[in-house]
């Protein structure tokens, strides 16, 4: 899959913007709150229908513009394709081709993307929310059930809330939500169960390319199912009903899974340096990005934003060689630091593009000649 051409209009700090990328390498170099990292987000908004900074969609209207929009021109399977995304201060529509999604989730999956960012550290030191959203992101790209699941047990799981915060306590009025909790559950769980394992098989062979075989690293599925004996969301719900009565929320699910990270047979948000953590979360986007490649068999963009920071030269180098080899597809690339693109780019024996970034104005670079 490549993105062909982008046009942003009023979105964040970017008032017009026409981009046609190459197939290989695009790097966007400026310096800090210059648009960059902007770039990135309308592609990312393209595929996930929703900004990867987390704030609400009015927030990204440019300032005094009454909405944004996006369009890229793709192709997939050898054909042009299109996504367009319009936002308003009340709403937001998204189609593909010309036709508009009546659900944005029906979306997810088709033009699939890995982001590898500075906020990807709270996913050694930040909550387990934090774990499952990137989980849930993973698997939601290759498996649409998944997703169905995962939308349909949040919604019961609300409505279960909402009853227990409302003093509900009649066990026959919860045995219908309980009964739809522990379907979704039963398939979340195996899922993850198996997904996280071929994660950590990759993300350990990533880290040991990036790292060196010095620093073992892990990752395993921590489950309330898991302690019982036929993985029922149902028995766990019985065993704390009372507790959930006086809590007045649901205290056991799927919606209190982890992943256990280690280096070194240790927490790695407890012992690992901050250049440790970065190789960490690094290697694990990798590992989504070769995850949904393997599973899609569509290899997603790779949206990279100051993915240099806190590492040292060889870790820097190595992941160059890795970006530049030929198992990633279309990279998007940002930096400060225009000699780590340049490097990039030599290293790399394929098409490349180069921007520079300035107060959301976006110029094509010129690239030095390969000896």
């Amino acid at each position: 899959m490549l993105l062909r051409s982008l046009n942003i209009t009023d979105f964040k700090n970017i008032a017009e913007a026409r981009l046609e990328f190459s197939d290989k390498l695009n790097g966007f170099v400026g310096d800090n709150a210059m648009g960059k990292s902007n770039i990135l987000d309308a592609i990312y908004f393209l595929s996930f229908a929703k900004s990867f900074s987390g704030v609400g969609d009015s927030m990204l209207i440019r300032r005094g513009a009454p909405a944004a929009f996006l369009r890229g021109s793709y192709i997939k399977g050898g054909s042009d394709d299109e996504v367009a995304a319009a936002l308003g201060a009340r709403r937001k529509s998204l189609k593909r081709s010309g036709k508009e999604y009546k659900r944005l989730s029906e979306h997810i999956g088709h033009f699939p993307a890995v982001l590898v960012a500075p906020a990807d550290l709270n996913l050694v030191t930040g909550t387990s929310e934090e774990r499952r959203k990137f989980l849930d992101m993973v698997i939601s790209q290759a498996d649409a059930r998944y997703l169905d699941s995962l939308i349909k047990y949040t919604r019961a799981l609300e409505q279960r809330n909402r009853m227990l915060r409302d003093n509900v306590t009649d066990p026959n009025l919860f045995l219908a939500i309980d009964l739809t909790l522990d379907a979704h559950a039963r398939y979340i769980h195996a899922v993850r169960h198996e997904q996280i394992a071929r994660l950590a098989e990759i993300h350990a062979r990533n880290y040991r390319l990036i790292a060196g075989d010095d620093e073992p690293v892990s990752l395993a599925y921590e489950t309330q199912l898991d302690a019982v004996d036929d993985h029922s969301l149902m028995t766990l719900l019985e065993q704390n009903r009372e507790r959930d009565i006086i809590l007045r929320h649901t205290s056991a699910g799927i919606h209190r899974d982890d992943i256990d990270m280690q280096i070194n047979s240790l927490p790695v948000r407890r012992v690992a340096s901050q250049g440790q953590a970065k190789t960490f979360t690094v290697a694990l986007r990798f590992a989504q990005y070769q995850f949904l490649a393997e599973t899609t068999r569509l290899k997603p963009l790779l949206l990279l934003d100051d993915i240099f920071d806190k590492l040292d030269a060889n870790r820097v180098g190595q992941i160059i060689n890795l970006v530049a080899s030929d198992a990633f597809g279309q990279i998007f690339i940002t930096d400060t630091n225009r000699t780590h693109l340049d490097h990039i780019l030599a290293r790399a024996n394929a098409p490349a593009s180069l921007f520079g970034v300035r107060d959301g104005a976006v110029t094509p670079l010129s690239i030095p000649e390969k000896n």
